[in-house]
């Protein structure tokens, strides 16, 4: 029997985990087999997406923050995981008033007037009224697509959270250019989260016109900021379970609850011909057993194979450790993957875990202010195909 589940139930359920303490919350629903009590079990759909010829991810920015410490610290003292996370008076909404004291009302009505074509002037404000402002990054990604006729198209993947640093990371891999020419077709929005949301107004600078996927689940302060960052383009708000873009590509929304009061994910499958299944992820907070497991009970692609995958798997996203982590490490293996393109919430320590069990890890360059070779960082690729 299939079991319903709303908002209310997660923050109920949520808040008697709190004794956990903070990083036993997060395994609580996002690690714990009682996660997939809120997916049906089905028999294989084998649904028909198409496909296309390769796929090439340029990872524009995966340091979402840069010191674990200062965000957890941050997480802990404005009152733990379930606090609203418009609330932190982390930029760009902050009131002035201190950690915990924020909201979106009071942030945005002191940088409106200047989004999206003045965030020079919006950060200089920012840089006054929020907390902990050098410590924001962000995680985007570009995919280049290519089609089986030879047809070249681009998305992206999440905006960041910095106007800052992710307009310097924009300008590093020519995204601005991309965005000001129409070279890129729609912008996908993971999920609500600050680090791969907050920074759209640098993507709506060059290019406020663009397409907008987001996931079923946003708040209201989400939906509004769109408006008041200056979208002038189409909003396509994408229902829970299959959507369908271009031959070969479509994007999945789960429904699934996320630390920071923010609730659904979206996550996006690739068939590549004679390859396989491509699976492109920002944090993949539904698990990445049940991303794998949801592609081969709902979809049909080459060879049967899970090709590759890429982006923040969500396992130890703060390099904590617990046994249980080491199951999700083992239980990877199972899909045989050809190809690991990891970072962001995948946490170093798991990487190097992926690189230890032989896995097949795309080591990365470190560069740009990314800290380590055993996953791709800020400006490194991988080609699927």
């Amino acid at each position: 029997m299939n079991k319903s589940f709303d908002r209310r139930t997660f923050l109920k359920g949520a808040t008697t985990g709190v004794g956990f303490g903070l990083v036993g919350v997060m395994g609580l629903y996002s690690y714990s087999p009682l996660r997939k009590a809120h997916f049906p079990n089905v028999d294989r759909k084998m649904t028909d997406i198409g496909t296309l010829k390769s796929v090439h991810v340029t990872n524009i920015s995966e340091t979402s923050w840069f010191e674990n410490a200062v965000l957890m610290g941050d997480i802990k003292k404005a009152g733990g995981l379930l606090v609203n996370q418009y609330d932190y008076n982390w930029p760009p909404f902050g009131n002035g008033k201190g950690l915990g004291k924020g909201s979106y009302e009071e942030g945005i009505a002191k940088i409106k007037q200047y989004l999206p074509h003045d965030l020079e002037k919006a950060w200089s404000i920012i840089e006054q009224e929020c907390v902990s402002v050098e410590n924001a990054g962000g995680f985007a990604a570009l995919l280049d697509i290519e089609e089986l006729d030879g047809t070249k198209r681009k998305f992206l993947l999440d905006s960041g959270w910095s106007y800052k640093w992710m307009d310097e990371c924009f300008k590093r891999e020519g995204i601005d250019a991309m965005l000001r020419n129409k070279e890129i077709e729609a912008l996908i929005i993971s999920h609500e989260h600050f680090d791969h949301y907050w920074g759209l107004p640098v993507t709506l600078k060059y290019d406020p016109d663009i397409t907008i996927y987001i996931p079923e689940g946003f708040y209201e302060e989400g939906k509004q900021y769109i408006k008041d960052s200056g979208h002038t383009g189409k909003l396509i708000e994408v229902k829970n379970g299959l959507n369908k873009i271009i031959p070969g590509l479509a994007t999945y929304v789960f429904p699934v609850p996320i630390i920071c009061r923010v609730f659904g994910e979206q996550s996006i499958y690739c068939n590549v011909k004679d390859k396989g299944l491509v699976s492109v992820t920002g944090c993949c907070h539904q698990g990445i057993i049940q991303f794998a497991e949801t592609a081969y009970n709902e979809l049909k692609y080459e060879n049967d194979n899970f090709y590759g995958i890429y982006g923040g798997l969500h396992i130890s996203p703060f390099d904590d450790w617990d046994p249980k982590y080491d199951d999700l490490v083992i239980s990877l293996r199972n899909y045989d993957f050809d190809v690991i393109g990891c970072n962001h919430c995948t946490g170093l320590v798991c990487a190097n875990k992926f690189i230890q069990a032989g896995y097949p890890v795309v080591r990365g360059t470190a560069q740009h202010r990314s800290k380590d070779t055993a996953y791709l960082g800020n400006g490194d690729t991988i080609t699927f195909g």
